[in-house]
């Protein structure tokens, strides 16, 4: 008989040695993925849960309309998590009122939030850009798994506009790349990326590892890379300077290894660091300060 696979939150696991951030989280996203009569935790108990395993500051994601002020209201809350804020390349697609199949074969799936044209969505981004609790513009980029012919000349549009935003406030880019590394890529040398660039939840190889750490842009790395056939994410973590890399959950989604399908959460994050220090023969303290302190220096202090 086939083991039955077990759901829900996975267990705590073993506390960091030293304290670590959670560059890419979405505490208010979790209802998401729980599976029907299980109890949803709140944002701070999922902030109490990190705190007991070493992760200790998060960056919340706001990257849809609806998502802003709760997000505004929970990093004013706590002074562990600050926020970044952007229109996530597929809501971008809505907001402008694109209606395509694309190659992930679903169905569009149009919100409320939607009927708010493209351009007055992203001044709503740009508005609440100038509190001092946003210290990041993100998630933006390119999807081409989500985004046909016409919806990806709109992410385009979209991801150009972030870029210019995150120049004009001076703050650091979370790019979303979901097989469109080309474009990414070329798009951020035509416009010239921000000087404090991040390859959210990064999917590319060693190759694109390496343009990014030529051009000094960060890899922040997620669950992913403990999945056991992701053996290129795993080289390009090796390839490219610890000072490039940084941690992140993208919770409550990719779950890491040995938990998936079930829900992420950003104190499951201990998983993807130890992953990370065994990949680079590292110790695991150093791997924890490094990448603390590149998020300090991306982000400001917090």
């Amino acid at each position: 008989m086939a083991k039955k696979r077990e759901k829900g939150w996975p267990p705590p696991p073993e506390p960091l040695p030293l304290a670590v951030v959670d560059n890419h989280t979405h505490l208010l996203s979790a209802a998401d993925l729980v599976p029907d009569g299980e109890r949803l935790p709140t944002a701070s108990e999922e902030i109490a849960w990190a705190r007991a395993v070493g992760v200790t500051r998060l960056v919340q994601v706001a990257c849809d309309l609806d998502a802003i002020e709760p997000s505004l209201a929970l990093a004013r809350e706590h002074a562990e998590v600050v926020l970044a804020v952007a229109l996530h390349p597929n809501e971008a697609v809505l907001h402008a009122g694109v209606r395509e199949v694309a190659a992930d074969g679903l169905e569009p799936d149009p919100q409320p939030r939607h009927e708010v044209p493209l351009d007055e969505a992203l001044d709503a981004v740009a508005r609440a850009a100038t509190d001092p609790r946003v210290r990041a513009i993100g998630e933006t980029g390119l999807d081409h798994f989500r985004g046909g012919e016409r919806g990806q000349a709109v992410q385009r549009e979209a991801f150009r506009a972030h870029v210019a935003l995150a120049k004009e406030r001076g703050l650091p880019l979370q790019i979303h790349d979901r097989d469109a590394h080309e474009d990414v890529v070329a798009l951020l040398l035509a416009d010239g990326a921000p000087e404090r660039t991040v390859f959210h939840c990064f999917s590319g190889d060693v190759a694109l590892a390496r343009t990014c750490a030529e051009h000094g842009w960060y890899l922040s790395i997620a669950g992913p890379v403990t999945f056991r056939a992701n053996d290129e994410g795993r080289a390009a973590v090796a390839a490219v300077p610890l000072e490039l890399l940084l941690t992140e959950t993208d919770a409550p989604y990719l779950t890491p290894h040995p938990y998936r399908g079930r829900p992420n959460g950003p104190y499951l994050l201990p998983h993807t660091v130890r992953q990370i220090a065994e990949v680079r023969g590292e110790s695991l303290e150093r791997v924890c300060a490094v990448t603390s302190s590149t998020s300090e220096a991306l982000y400001g202090p917090w």
